[in-house]
């Protein structure tokens, strides 16, 4: 069954066990979670209450306040910012680019840029074009200041990381795992490259067909603590030891593209191996405390510290902006070159078409994968980090654009906001490349 961009978070949908179909998801105005009262009091009412232990912090519309407090909810460790200034983002708002039209690409009737923000469920966005703020808009429970959790928007920022090991000599592409992880030897990682491991084409056994309860995203997620752990559970007890059970998939066909969280775990483990670092503190020292990012961010780990590479990053919208600026700039940011010139055009040039085709993203027709990052290969060279619920960072280096978008759309999948989101996008880089 061909499915679109699932992450390993969104297990936690399914958690729920709801025995039949849910009733139709209330609109974004009246799943609104401050106007629904959720966490407000001293204590919050009970029915008011938004808990990890009973899984109602990843129901809807309980989501809409999670999201915006998940390092509340799930253990994290912090990135440091540094004693640095802020770097400014100078403002040039054109609040007229609410009313800017396009058509979705599922030929629904036309929508406005404002109409496309809020139908999707969309908390925060930020839209910077030649590093200028011209759009910015918070909803419900966020605020300037708030962290979100992005989602599969941090294998964007892992995968930046590892290919900025391999440019520096301390990553090679062509080795294999277990070179630099012997405790992979005998799973399916064995014999994988760490270049297949940063795109995704490892062939192993790993399902994320959240209906089967009997894939290996269930046990993945209990392991790293992302779902609540039976009585007497006796799996394995963190990401890494999850990644030992994996074994390769003999119906896999070579090289083929195949989207597994599980990957980006694995990448996290060769990044730590390989600089004796966590995840956490290369992404404060690489970028946080050089690019004058306005708070400290924070990232899900689970019971043994491991960081949660693929989907665990807290941060605020605008810092999102910021790394994203970062790479429509070649890499410099704040007056210096924070990554080289190289490993962005690594990114941006994209993997295999055909590869990627063959793995039926009906959304996203022409486009390809490469260092966790999914590129267009449009006429604009647009790219962009995509995470479950609507999480996005998406950057068009032809109209010098820049959009950073969080959101809690009640389904998981891209391919439900696709049809709207991405021809949004497009339409307002359009809007602003005339500019």
């Amino acid at each position: 069954m061909k499915r679109t961009i699932p992450a390993a978070i969104a297990a936690l949908i399914a958690s729920t066990a709801l025995a039949q179909a849910p009733a139709p998801a209330p609109d974004p105005a009246a799943s609104d979670p401050v106007a629904l009262g959720w966490m407000q009091g001293s204590p919050p009412a009970p029915d008011k209450t938004v808990r990890w232990a009973d899984g109602s912090f990843f129901k809807f519309p309980q989501t809409r306040w999670s999201f915006a407090h998940w390092n509340q909810l799930i253990p994290s460790s912090d990135i440091w910012r540094g004693e640095g200034r802020v770097s400014v983002l100078p403002r040039a708002e054109r609040n007229e680019m609410g009313g800017i039209k396009f058509q979705p690409a599922n030929g629904g009737p036309t929508m406005t840029w404002e109409q496309a923000l809020a139908a999707n469920y969309t908390d925060a966005v930020v839209v910077l074009h030649r590093g200028r703020i011209v759009y910015e808009k918070y909803h419900g429970a966020m605020s300037p200041q708030t962290r979100h959790i992005a989602m599969s928007v941090t294998k964007s920022f892992v995968g930046t990381l590892g290919e900025v090991l391999v440019a520096e000599g301390k990553l090679d592409p062509t080795a294999k795992v277990a070179q630099y992880i012997p405790e992979l030897k005998d799973s399916g990682y064995g014999e994988v490259t760490v270049r297949q491991v940063m795109d995704m084409t490892t062939g192993v056994k790993f399902s994320e067909n959240y209906g089967d309860q009997n894939a290996e995203i269930w046990t993945y997620s209990r392991a790293g603590g992302l779902l609540p752990r039976p009585a007497g559970y006796t799996g394995p007890q963190s990401f890494y030891d999850f990644a030992r059970t994996v074994q390769k998939d003999p119906a896999a066909v070579a090289g083929a593209f195949r989207y597994q969280t599980v990957n980006t775990d694995v990448l996290g483990w060769l990044i730590r191996r390989v600089t004796n670092k966590t995840v956490g503190e290369l992404l404060s020292e690489r970028f946080w405390t050089r690019m004058g990012m306005e708070r400290d961010a924070m990232i899900a780990v689970d019971a043994s510290g491991n960081e949660f590479a693929g989907g665990g990053l807290i941060l605020t919208t605008r810092d999102m902006a910021r790394f994203g600026e970062m790479m429509r700039k070649d890499g410099r940011f704040n007056g210096q070159a924070i990554i080289p010139k190289a490993v962005v055009d690594t990114i941006r040039k994209g993997g295999d078409k055909e590869v990627f085709a063959r793995a039926g993203y009906a959304t996203l027709p022409g486009w390809s994968y490469r260092d966790m990052w999914w590129v267009s290969n449009d006429d604009h060279g647009a790219y962009a980090a995509r995470g479950v619920h609507g999480q996005a960072l998406y950057i068009d280096p032809k109209a010098q654009v820049v959009i950073a978008r969080f959101a809690s759309a009640p389904q998981a999948a891209n391919a439900v906001t696709d049809p709207v989101m991405l021809p949004a996008y497009r339409a307002v880089a359009d809007y602003l490349i005339r500019r």
